[in-house]
Order: C-alpha cells, then structure tokens, then sequence
C-alpha cells in the first residue's frame, strides 16, 4: 500500500498516476472512507477513557445508581461504535488497497505494452544460411519437448523436458547462481554499471512452492486470482514465482540497517493459469502452465533501492550479453508495469526463429509498497524504524533455454553449447 498521507496531502496527483496505471479507483471517496474511519476511532478512543475513568472512580468506594447506569449506557455505546468502527475499517482497507503504487517519473506513459520504450539494442542478430526454425521444431525433433504426452496426462500448456534439454536448463541454472553468489564478479558488474551499492552475495534458497491467501495478498501479487492455483479447500495457492515467497519470508521483521542489503535467489517450479492467452503460444514452451525459475529478490533502505534495482537490470544483463544473444532493454509503460511497481524493465531476446524479440527477463522495482502491509522494517543505526524497499527481477528461467536454442541452432538440428555454458556441460561443444 501507499502511504496515507501521501496519498491525504497529493490527491489529485494519486488519482491522475493511478488512471495512468490503468486502475478505476475514486481517491476522493477513499479518502472520505479514511475520514470516517478517523472520526470513529476518535469516538471510541474518548469513550473507552471516559469508561476507564469512571471505572477508576468507582472503585475508591461503593458506586452509585448513576455511575452504575453510566457505565452500563457507555459499555452499549461503546459496542455499537466499535461495530460500526471495524465496518469502517474494513471499507476504507478495500478501497485503499486498491490504489497502485506511483511509476518513477522516468516511467514512459501507456495505455498498453504496445507503449513500452525500447531504450537499446544490444548484440548483433544471428545471420542464417538456411530459414531457421522454431525452438519447439527442433526440441521435438530430437525428443527434448514432448507436449504430446505432457497434454495427454496434464492437460494443455505443460510438457516433458527431457535428454540434454534438461542438462542445457540446469547449466544456465547453475551458471546463473555462480554469477550470484561471485562478490568480486558482482563488483565488477556494479563498477561498470556506475552504481553505488554493495557487492554482497545473493543466498541461494530453495523455498516452499505454496503461499498462504494472507501473505500472498500482502504482497499484491494473487491478484488477478484467475491466474492463480488455489488448493481446494484450504487458504494455500500454488506460487507463480519465487518473488513471492521470498518476499514474503520477512513478514513482521524487523532487520538491523547493517545487515542491508538483504539479497535472495530462489528457485521455484511455479504455476500458472495464463488465462487471457488462450489460443496464444500453444506451441512450445514459451506459455506453459508450470516452468522453472531462478529469481531475484532483494530488501534495501530507501535510499540505495533504486541503484538495488538497476544493479539487477545490470546483472540480467551481463547474464545476457555472456550468452551471446541480442536483446533489447525495454523501459515497461505506466499500464504494463503492474500494481505494486513504480518501475519495470523487460530484457526482450532475439528469438530468429519466430523472427522477433520476447521477454525472457523482467525486473521491478516496488519501494516500499509491498514491506508496508507485510509489516518487513529495518532499524536504522540512527535508532529509527522505517519500511525497507524491495526489488525482485528473474535471473534465469525456460525463455533463455529458448533463445539459446533458436539462436545457436544449426542446419541439421544441432544446437551449439554457448561457450559460458560449457563447463557445466562436460566441455561439450554441441547439443
């Protein structure tokens, strides 16, 4: 959630950066919801010390028929006033959280991501002496992707990753952590990005694949809940990415400013229901309702967590150029960021064989949005408690699996090993 009193001294300007972010919330009756709120709590606030008082005074000796009849009259008041106070409470935190975060002001202004901004291009696009082709022709001519099967005991949009296709994910995987957990490589990726922050390592985690309703809320990220899994009969969901049980882990915790920054890496198996995209993606694994992914989640002091954001971008960068494929650096529009974002970045890869760029990382960064309602705090060495700032971005997931596929592809379906990766594929050169 915002603050509310920023949101109380900047009305207007909450309301015209919400529309821009494509939400239909009424700031004005918001704020008059918190205004009644406030009013309440007053009343009771007066009455429960009113009732103290006279609770103090009857006990100095025996009391009277009027103090009797007061406290009676005042234990009925105050039922109905906290009644209606925990109603107003409740109005006013619905309409409230609805309100997004506020996009940087370097955020491009968009109706769609159609409006996104390419900011660069990087690289140089593979030249071909044959037409190329799909990453899903080749993975199923040599029996890595076989959705065939997948469809016939999950259903659609999964598959069997198999042979040197898994090897392939779980060198990226690997050399993806390598990169993370190498503080004189992350130093050297901070000095050239120009940023001021801490080398520290990321800790790698494996965290748990199912998140409770309350934390997933907490971290504004169940919703839209049609693309969540939920477990019958329980408040448990499938998660749809590591962010959110690594973000989530810090709830009511309070971190000493030394410890910061605090930097995770977690793989996950993460699910899906891409609803929406019906009809879209069917072949390949580029939509699949469960993949793997290697995530980035970071929790920093307000003042170091825009640099926290950009030294992710910079490290998905190196992490690109490193394989060898051309990218762009797309700076996401107000519509496409998301809710609890104030800024979003997408790496798009070069993908010759569908002969355009796709995402295959994205980082976001969120302020102090989501520490808000999970409660997450850090101790400041001046003594004071303040909100930290989170960052989350992907390191690796399948889309690089995917663009190594199709822009290392050779004529008879061989795939060339990108020279990064070797090492932890037996010094092979070829798939």
């Amino acid at each position: 959630m915002l603050d509310i009193k920023f949101v109380r001294s900047n009305p207007e300007l909450v309301q015209q950066k919400s529309r821009e972010k494509g939400y239909d919330v009424d700031v004005a009756a918001t704020l008059a919801l918190d205004e009644r709120h406030r009013g309440l709590l007053i009343e009771v606030e007066n009455l429960r010390h009113e009732r103290n008082e006279l609770a103090a005074s009857m006990k100095s000796g025996k009391p009277s028929e009027e103090q009797i009849a007061r406290g009676r009259e005042m234990k009925e008041m105050l039922s109905v006033l906290e009644a209606s106070l925990k109603e107003a409470e409740t109005a006013f935190l619905t309409a409230f959280k609805k309100i997004p975060n506020m996009p940087t002001e370097d955020v491009p202004v968009g109706a769609s991501e159609d409006d996104n901004q390419i900011a660069k291009d990087i690289g140089t696009q593979p030249v071909f002496t044959f037409a190329p082709k799909n990453h899903w022709q080749i993975g199923e001519a040599r029996g890595w992707i076989d959705k065939e099967r997948a469809t016939k005991v999950a259903g659609a949009r999964f598959a069997y990753l198999k042979g040197d296709l898994v090897k392939l994910e779980w060198a990226l995987m690997q050399y993806a952590m390598d990169i993370l957990t190498d503080e004189a490589l992350l130093a050297k990726i901070i000095a050239d990005a120009g940023l001021s922050v801490s080398p520290k390592a990321f800790t790698p985690v494996l965290p748990p694949l199912m998140i409770r309703t309350e934390p997933y809320d907490a971290m504004d990220r169940l919703e839209p809940r049609e693309e969540r899994y939920k477990i019958e009969g329980e408040e448990l969901w499938l998660q749809g990415s590591a962010e959110h049980v690594l973000g989530s882990m810090h709830a009511d915790e309070i971190f000493d400013e030394a410890a910061m920054p605090v930097r995770y890496v977690g793989f996950a198996t993460s699910f899906r229901r891409e609803a929406g995209s019906y009809g879209k993606d069917m072949e390949g694994i580029i939509r699949l309702h469960q993949f793997n992914k290697l995530e980035m989640e970071t929790f920093s002091t307000k003042e170091t967590s825009f640099d926290e954001h950009k030294f992710l971008v910079a490290i998905q960068e190196y992490f690109v150029q490193s394989l060898g494929l051309p990218y762009r650096f797309v700076m996401k529009c107000t519509a496409d960021i998301g809710k609890p974002n104030a800024r979003g970045v997408d790496i798009d890869t070069w993908l010759p064989g569908q002969g355009k760029y796709r995402e295959t990382h994205t980082a976001d960064y969120m302020t102090d949005y989501q520490a808000r309602r999970l409660n997450t705090r850090v101790r400041r060495k001046s003594g004071g408690v303040e909100l930290v700032h989170t960052n989350d971005a992907t390191m690796s997931s399948e889309r690089p699996l995917i663009a190594i596929i199709e822009n290392y592809q050779e004529e008879d379906g061989t795939v060339r090993i990108p020279d990064v990766l070797r090492p932890y594929m037996q010094n092979r050169e070829v798939l």
